[in-house]
């Protein structure tokens, strides 16, 4: 079964910001990948997830952490989403900080990214 919450999603509404806030630096987004990874950006954050894709209630759901930079400095959250009559709807926290609900909708013709790699350094027991 295709998971449909791969690509991008455009993030429309947020509790905590309005509009001009939470496309402060670029259009708000949230996104997935096939591997489980993810990023989003939104005001002055910018985020690398790592996702879970599940169910809740009967609906597809999804269940991230994420760590990331905000102006600058490292933070940490967790957050999770579900998909619900063609919307996603979902909660973000931030570690000691705001946690706001928002909706995000799919942008069409959006594959997810590839992965920029990364080396990484395997040992063997």
């Amino acid at each position: 079964m295709a998971n449909p919450f791969l690509g991008r999603w455009r993030i429309t509404e947020m509790e905590l910001w309005d509009r001009e806030a939470f496309d402060l630096v670029v259009p708000a987004f949230i996104e997935f990948k096939r591997d489980g990874s993810g990023r989003c950006q939104f005001i002055a954050v910018h985020a690398w997830l790592d996702c879970r894709f599940t169910e809740r209630g009967g609906l597809p759901a999804v269940e991230f952490s994420w760590e990331g930079q905000d102006e600058g400095d490292d933070c940490s959250g967790r957050g999770w989403g579900i998909l619900q009559d063609g919307r996603f709807e979902g909660r973000w926290f931030m570690h000691m900080g705001d946690d706001s609900w928002f909706v995000a909708t799919k942008l069409p013709g959006q594959p997810p990214r590839k992965r920029a790699s990364r080396a990484r350094h395997l040992t063997s027991a």
